[in-house]
């Protein structure tokens, strides 16, 4: 063996080498994140918490407990505004489409209101022309999950599935990004507040809520308008079922008397902590 030849295969064994010896290196730091990264996720408690629906007096803000509070700030979620704003944020739960939004839509242009849908994938799929209608006409679209199944029960591989491929398919039929989530059922745990957040989503819970989404049990107008009235307040977010007939019904009243009391209906984009 030459000289020449030697002198060439060590540099090949050399190059081979430090190419290993980087490989090894990222394998080990890539782990290493892997290992730090899944600590972190086990180390939240994942306690399922319902949000449930608290209500305040004369129309003062409701307390929606200590522990609510705190994971929102701590998370970053939204679930009520300033409390000296008198604004309102109007939102709607979409899983599925009961013939009322077209109707909804029509209220809140006249109204010049801007609201948020939440909806699910079934929703995307089923009313793909509704969807459209809703970005067209400058309102927020929510992700409110792929399957509506409670967050703290899924791995948090499948956490981040049910909020990802259903704002992947969103953003490939309109190329429109998702930020806003609302966790299907109001449930949630740190756990899943820390993974949301880390998808780039800010949680939006709510301050007023009823019993609005059963069908075959829908409120009277007269209920339906007295207690959204009677417990609107500064900071509002205010949580309405698509498939309520009622809450389509009164929604035009309810919006006008709203501003009539001096109340201002804002976008989330631009909520006021």
């Amino acid at each position: 063996m030459n000289k020449r030849l030697k002198n060439t295969i060590i540099c090949c064994l050399l190059v081979v080498f430090i190419f290993f010896l980087i490989y090894a290196i990222f394998k080990i730091n890539n782990y290493s994140i892997q290992v730090n990264s899944n600590e972190n996720s086990n180390s939240l408690n994942n306690k399922k918490i319902g949000w449930g629906i608290r209500r305040g007096k004369n129309n003062e803000q409701p307390d929606l407990g200590k522990e609510n509070i705190e994971n929102m700030k701590k998370h970053g979620g939204y679930a009520i505004g300033n409390k000296e704003n008198k604004s309102v944020y109007l939102t709607f739960d979409e899983g599925y489409e009961a013939g009322f939004t077209e109707r909804l839509l029509e209220i809140l242009n006249q109204n010049d209101v801007k609201a948020a849908f939440f909806i699910t994938a079934h929703y995307l799929n089923s009313q793909e022309d509704l969807v459209k209608k809703i970005i067209d006409q400058g309102h927020i679209i929510g992700n409110h999950t792929v399957n509506h199944k409670s967050m703290p029960d899924l791995s948090d591989d499948q956490v981040k599935e049910e909020i990802m491929r259903l704002h992947k398919g969103l953003f490939d039929k309109f190329k429109y990004e998702m930020k806003y989530f609302r966790p299907p059922r109001g449930e949630y745990s740190e756990r899943t507040l820390a993974i949301t957040k880390g998808l780039g989503y800010k949680t939006v819970m709510w301050s007023f809520a009823y019993e609005d989404f059963n069908e075959r049990n829908q409120k009277s107008e007269e209920f339906a308008k007295k207690i959204i009235l009677d417990n609107i307040h500064n900071g509002s977010i205010i949580l309405l079922h698509g498939n309520s007939k009622t809450n389509t019904d009164v929604l035009d009243e309810v919006i006008k008397e709203i501003k009539n009391r001096g109340y201002e209906f804002k976008s989330l984009d631009e909520f006021e902590l």
